[in-house]
């Protein structure tokens, strides 16, 4: 396309002027009122420039005309799925920053539909109960808007490049490998369940048993996880993980289970500091830490 620049006017200038606008850029009302591309018009395209990374500059060209197109999405807007080109943008930005959130990994939120976003948009229609072919309609724009409680606010957790492993694998690990969980605190107890729940729906060979304590434990589990969501007392030896880094918690496990002495292994899974429950802790979030702790722990087993 030929830059658009200051002294241009028409359809082209107003409609440039109107994405600037709600993208929070301000315009004169005069030059919005005339269509014309005067002097804040200018000074808007620089700063959108800026703050998109463009090289610096007061005209539309086609790399700044893109750009502002892509900013202007927002998620529902249209269908996503997997294609090359991918699909570019601000709704793409926004699901996947919903599904690191909700623990469905889609790496660095780059706001590309690359593989590892298909992948993640497969996960979370499949524990939906969602036909999961990878291609974000807006039933699966609803069901995330449906976990707005989850997600709203808060940072995106990641990433995770490699994602989450998959129903099969993850089942075929369930079944192979023999575990107990318990937990010190409600808060805890809560995710505790819902991990042996997630479980026993993805495999009914699941071997995760949910137990009151370590002492209840199998002699023959080959792991034995302890749920907390305060720090370890200064004065204990029990092997304490932070979760949070979920990105490395299989390797971290993996390696405390190959070096402990201890048969079985008693691991406790330090849930992230400030979750002590003031009110706002819901099942949402229970869900979510359950969902990513269930993937990561049939990771560390995944050999």
């Amino acid at each position: 396309m030929d830059p658009i620049r200051e002294g241009a006017t028409g359809a082209a200038v107003e409609d440039i002027q109107e994405r600037l606008e709600a993208q929070g850029f301000e315009i004169d009302a005069r030059e919005t009122e005339e269509g014309r591309f005067g002097g804040s018009t200018a000074q808007a395209v620089a700063k959108f420039r800026l703050e998109h990374g463009l090289t610096l500059g007061t005209e539309v060209d086609s790399a700044s005309w893109a750009a502002l197109v892509d900013a202007g999405y927002q998620m529902g807007d249209r269908t996503l799925y997997l294609r090359l080109p991918n699909f570019h943008g601000n709704d793409v930005l926004q699901l996947q920053r919903c599904l690191n959130i909700l623990g469905f990994s889609c790496g660095e939120p780059d706001a590309c539909y690359g593989v590892y976003t298909e992948a993640a948009v497969k996960q979370f229609q499949e524990s939906q109960g969602m036909l999961a072919d990878g291609m974000a309609f807006q039933d699966t724009f609803d069901a995330i808007e449906r976990l707005h409680h989850v997600w709203t606010g808060k940072p995106a957790a990641g990433p995770h490049p490699m994602g989450g492993m998959g129903f099969a694998r993850a089942a075929g690990v369930l079944e192979s490998t023999q575990m107990s969980i318990t937990a010190e605190d409600p808060i805890s107890r809560n995710v505790a369940g819902r991990i042996w729940n997630l479980a026993s729906a993805t495999s009914e060979k699941s071997g995760l048993d949910l137990v009151d304590n370590v002492a209840s434990a199998r002699p023959d589990d080959q792991l034995v996880l302890v749920l907390a969501s305060s720090p370890l007392s200064e004065d204990s030896k029990m092997s304490n993980l932070s979760t949070d880094d979920i990105d490395s918690l299989p390797q971290r496990l993996r390696t405390v289970c190959e070096g402990s002495c201890e048969r079985p292994p008693i691991v406790r899974l330090e849930l992230p500091l400030g979750l002590n429950y003031d009110g706002t802790f819901t099942t949402g979030d229970a869900q979510t830490f359950a969902v990513m702790l269930l993937d990561a722990v049939c990771s560390a087993f995944d050999l």
